[in-house]
């Protein structure tokens, strides 16, 4: 698999979706800039800006304060994905590569009768206790994001992130945002079960460095069990490395072409499976939501493009822009994007996502297990 080191890659998610993750490959330690002529103007009116910020802006603000905001602004306005990422940011990022996902210290549960989230599961002595937050007290948004119609998966992605990033908690629509810190940890190892009609299901939460090897045991060591069908569930699945998920993707193609980065920089590189048959003759089925994203959406459109697997649930989000890592001295680090990636088809994923073979959501107040055993049904008739 040493032909994928080199993958310049890639950002899990936006930040609308809380996740971020990104290659090994990406990392540019030897990373020179190249500096280019600014034009004066520019400088002029940036330095006659920054007198007047500095001079008449209400609170006093420091000169370091004020070029960390430049250097934001000027990457965040790039597009969604890109960002200037602070030391303990990019300490955040690299731990969430290598599993270090977690939640908050608490649960939301729908209250049927008030339609509405409620928090519960939370211990008096918990940090978001000491900031206010009470069993049954009611949750109006995350993250800008109304949970009002949202099923529960949903809600427990948008709690979901890096260990120890945060979130922004609004009770209701006409109060403050609280800023909640996810301190509990996640095990990120791929959930596995049998359902009665012997279809296996793995769960990917993340794809990490490691996955493809997860799921290639898993599938031998069902393999007494002669399954009829491995279904492998992506919702909420926000991404990670694109070259587990190329990894992933070559378990079950034996020929044909995975992905498609195209740079500027770096131009078109193309990515092949490799030959093998090991898993040739497995039905396989792909179960996504409008939470499956990057990294899972390159897995689902290969298996898709190939006709290797039936893809089922609803259109994924549409994240196919590549990003990579800028280390700097200070410990700090630039996430930039840098390409985009398109599926054996030639199709752009981004602001497009992929389409399911077959459209099954699942509904408000919908039992999961009920759910896949539903799904799993589908995949066994196709």
């Amino acid at each position: 698999m040493t032909q994928w080191k080199s993958i310049a890659l890639a950002c899990a998610m936006c930040s609308s979706l809380g996740h971020t993750a990104v290659d090994s490959g990406g990392f540019a330690p030897e990373f020179e800039p190249a500096y280019t002529e600014v034009p004066v103007e520019s400088i002029q009116e940036f330095v006659q800006i920054y007198g007047l910020v500095k001079e008449n802006y209400v609170d006093e603000q420091n000169d370091q304060h004020l070029f960390q905001l430049a250097i934001q602004g000027m990457v965040a306005g790039l597009d969604n994905y890109s960002r200037y990422l602070s030391a303990q940011d990019y300490t955040q990022l690299i731990q969430y590569t290598e599993g270090e996902i977690a939640t908050v210290d608490f649960e939301l549960e729908y209250h049927q009768q008030h339609q509405q989230w409620v928090i519960a599961g939370l211990d008096r002595n918990a940090d978001s206790t000491k900031q206010g937050l009470r069993n049954g007290v009611t949750v109006f948004k995350i993250d800008d994001q109304e949970l009002k119609n949202l099923n529960q998966d949903q809600v427990n992605a948008l709690l979901t992130g890096p260990i120890a990033s945060n979130l922004n908690l609004q009770l209701a629509s006409n109060s403050q945002q609280l800023k909640i810190v996810r301190s509990k940890k996640i095990d990120t190892a791929i959930q596995s079960q049998m359902l009665p009609n012997q279809v296996l299901v793995l769960k990917v939460q993340v794809f990490q460095q490691d996955t493809a090897n997860e799921i290639k045991n898993i599938i031998e060591q069902y393999a007494a069990d002669a399954p009829k069908a491995v279904l492998i569930d992506l919702r909420n699945n926000p991404g990670g490395l694109l070259s587990a998920a190329v990894e992933t993707a070559d378990l079950f193609l034996d020929q044909g072409l995975i992905v498609v980065t195209k740079s500027r920089v770096e131009g078109e590189q193309q990515f092949q499976a490799l030959p093998s048959h090991e898993f040739s003759n497995l039905k396989l089925g792909v179960l996504i939501n409008q939470r499956s994203a990057s990294a899972a959406e390159v897995f689902t459109a290969a298996m898709k493009a190939h006709k290797r697997a039936w893809v089922m649930g609803e259109k994924s989000y549409g994240k196919g822009m590549v990003q990579k890592l800028f280390p700097l001295s200070n410990g700090a680090a630039l996430q930039m994007t840098v390409a985009h990636y398109y599926t054996p088809n030639g199709q752009m994923i981004e602001g497009v996502g992929i389409q399911p073979n077959q459209s099954y959501a699942m509904q408000l107040g919908m039992n999961e297990q009920h759910y896949l055993e539903r799904v799993a049904e589908l995949l066994l008739a196709h």
